[in-house]
């Protein structure tokens, strides 16, 4: 039997800044537009981390049953290190997809009837990554789908939801943490490497190589920071309290371009959550304080 400490382990809440971000965010451009609602904001949230939680644990189950997750260098994986059995891992995962899915059609119903198309593919996308006969995360896809609903769907969806609107600055605030929430997952792949090639899993990083992999990483950082520079030059100067998180990032930046790897990059995956959840508090607050 696992213990709690093991579950919550298992759960990988160092992954959660990934959920929490994006709802801040479009709270903010909510708030921005003149429109906040904060039931809807908090549905917004239940949705998106009982959705990161889903798929930490179907992507535990499926690849601890494919055999991908016994012999690597990161926290501990529930099925791959033998301490819960994959039904009951897989269980889990479709207990957060359904909150998600019931907290999403109360949201649909009180919004637009279209968004349960978004919020099924949305949980469609979370097990495929992983699950299935074709995984697209063994593909190459991962950050794609990431970027897509962690970034652009979390972000303008909170923010459309609570003022059925799309302001520029939830667009732009969507790349941003879209970008940021991409660099979680390629400093995950980039510390899996030497055990993704070994167990056949073509992730980006497998496909771009060790040395492009920590160049993207960069990249994305950096991509998120210009946009908020641009915000504060079309929309407010606040935006720049988003450099709060600059110091985090560049630590981050700093290990990565070291040229660091296995359990020396653990700590590069915090950064990185932690990098994306002061972002959002700073761009957040920023957005508030000029509405």
């Amino acid at each position: 039997m696992a213990t709690v400490g093991q579950w919550i382990e298992g759960a990988r809440p160092r992954t959660l800044a990934a959920a929490v971000a994006p709802v801040l965010v479009g709270s903010g451009a909510a708030v921005y537009a003149g429109g906040f609602v904060w039931w809807k904001a908090s549905l917004a949230l239940t949705v998106a981390l009982a959705l990161q939680v889903g798929v930490n644990f179907a992507n535990d189950y499926s690849d601890g049953v494919r055999g991908t997750d016994s012999d690597r260098v990161g926290p501990l994986r529930l099925v791959g290190a033998g301490v819960v059995s994959p039904t009951a891992v897989k269980a889990a995962a479709f207990v957060c997809f359904g909150v998600a899915a019931a907290c999403g059609l109360v949201l649909a119903a009180t919004s637009a009837w279209w968004l349960v198309a978004v919020g099924a593919a949305a949980i469609v996308a979370a097990w495929f990554y992983t699950g299935g006969s074709r995984p697209y995360g063994y593909r190459g896809m991962g950050e794609v789908s990431v970027f897509v609903f962690f970034g652009l769907v979390a972000v303008i969806g909170t923010t459309y939801v609570q003022t059925g609107t799309v302001p520029v600055a939830s667009v732009w605030s969507a790349i941003a943490i879209g970008s940021l929430a991409c660099a979680i997952l390629v400093a995950n792949n980039l510390r899996d490497i030497p055990t993704d090639e070994a167990a056949g899993k073509r992730t980006l990083a497998v496909v771009l190589g060790d040395r492009r992999t920590r160049d993207l990483f960069a990249a994305l950082l950096a991509v998120a920071f210009g946009l908020a520079v641009v915000l504060a030059l079309t929309r407010t100067g606040w935006a720049l309290l988003a450099f709060a998180a600059a110091p985090l990032a560049w630590r981050g930046t700093s290990v990565v371009g070291r040229g660091e790897t296995g359990a020396a990059l653990i700590g590069v995956l915090q950064l990185a959550g932690l990098t994306e959840l002061v972002f959002a508090i700073g761009l957040t607050a920023g957005l508030v304080i000029a509405a």
